[in-house]
């Protein structure tokens, strides 16, 4: 008798920095998942799956409707941590009926995901995670607001420090996204609306007082938290420049500032200023993020496998699991009025 070996997970952009970040989560949690790293080098992806263990390597195509690979190939799900420009990655998981998660289409780009998923009927999970960390940003906000008996405004600064700004893939999206022309989406007043010029212009305040020029910008961070909180008034701002940690002579730091406005339980205004820190940059919280979403798609912790259909990661993840792993792995939370870790306000959140 034969038994099938279990699938594996198909991981476009494997062999880079998120990607492999990633599959490091996801094989730590889960020693027995199958994965299969897909690179543009694949020397490099080969390393990359020697050190995971129970991983293969292969190069693949995203020009190609078969992405280049074998007939025989099948896998439990696509996990796209490059930019899937002709969305062959999202035709070949829908003709296999598989899950799809990506995170580099940005609010720009998010319709044809949309519409791929419309026309199958919504025959398969396709994770929209373009958002900051891949949905963490969000998910983080949505548990330090649970204090809040209504949410009235949410504004999120990030700073990225200019050294830290990704590999190869990172920087193509970054280049890819200078080149649009410059304008912020935000919800004002209700009405979700673009904005340009001296509207869009900001400053983000980092960790040490420090002010960053920036300006606003478009993610689906804005429509994630102003319809996930009810918040009428959502911006989400962009600096990038020298970070706090490396003012003090250390690596650069990924510092985002959330702001809150609203009201408590006894109807009185109230609010709130976090910092969001990791010692490490951005990539840590971009591969724990993607990570946490395909175990949830796979229903490889407590929870089934989600439901075919456009999906976020708000929609399908526990902001308090989030923040647990966040913290776990090494990011803190502080009280932006005396920057001191606020763990206490999630033990208190828990006990509601």
């Amino acid at each position: 008798m034969t038994v099938e070996q279990p699938k594996s997970v198909l991981m476009l952009g494997g062999s880079g920095v998120v990607g492999a970040g990633a599959a490091r989560f996801l094989r730590r949690w889960h020693p027995s998942l199958r994965l299969t790293v897909a690179g543009r080098n694949l020397d490099r992806a080969r390393r990359i799956a020697d050190e995971l263990g129970g991983a293969a390597a292969i190069t693949v195509d995203l020009s190609r409707e078969d992405l280049g690979m074998p007939v025989d190939s099948r896998y439990s799900a696509v996990v796209a941590t490059v930019w899937d420009e002709q969305l062959q990655g999202l035709a070949y998981a829908q003709r296999h009926s598989l899950p799809y998660l990506s995170i580099s289409s940005g609010m720009v780009d998010l319709a044809p995901e949309v519409i791929a998923s419309a026309q199958r009927g919504g025959a398969t999970p396709v994770l929209v995670s373009s958002h900051w960390f891949a949905g963490l940003l969000v998910l983080a906000t949505m548990e330090l607001a649970r204090e809040f008996d209504q949410v009235d405004g949410i504004r999120l600064g990030a700073l990225i420090d200019d050294q830290d700004l990704g590999g190869p893939a990172g920087m193509e999206e970054l280049a890819r996204w200078s080149g649009l022309p410059p304008a912020g989406y935000v919800r004002r007043g209700g009405v979700f609306v673009w904005i340009g010029g001296e509207d869009a212009q900001a400053s983000v305040r980092a960790v040490d007082g420090v002010l960053v020029p920036g300006f606003a910008m478009a993610y689906p961070d804005v429509p994630s938290l102003a319809l996930a909180t009810g918040a009428r008034e959502v911006r989400f701002d962009l600096a990038i420049g020298e970070s706090s940690g490396r003012r003090r002579g250390e690596a650069p730091t990924m510092e985002i500032r959330i702001d809150l406005d609203g009201v408590d339980a006894a109807g009185n205004p109230l609010s709130r200023g976090y910092y969001l820190l990791h010692p490490q940059g951005q990539a840590p919280l971009t591969s724990l993020g993607v990570a946490l979403g395909v175990e949830r798609m796979l229903g490889l912790g407590d929870e089934p496998a989600v439901d075919a259909g456009i999906q976020t990661p708000e929609a399908i993840l526990a902001p308090a699991y989030a923040v647990g792993r966040m913290v776990e792995m090494g990011s803190a939370f502080l009280d932006a009025a005396t920057c001191r870790p606020i763990e206490g306000h999630f033990a208190a959140n828990a006990a509601k």
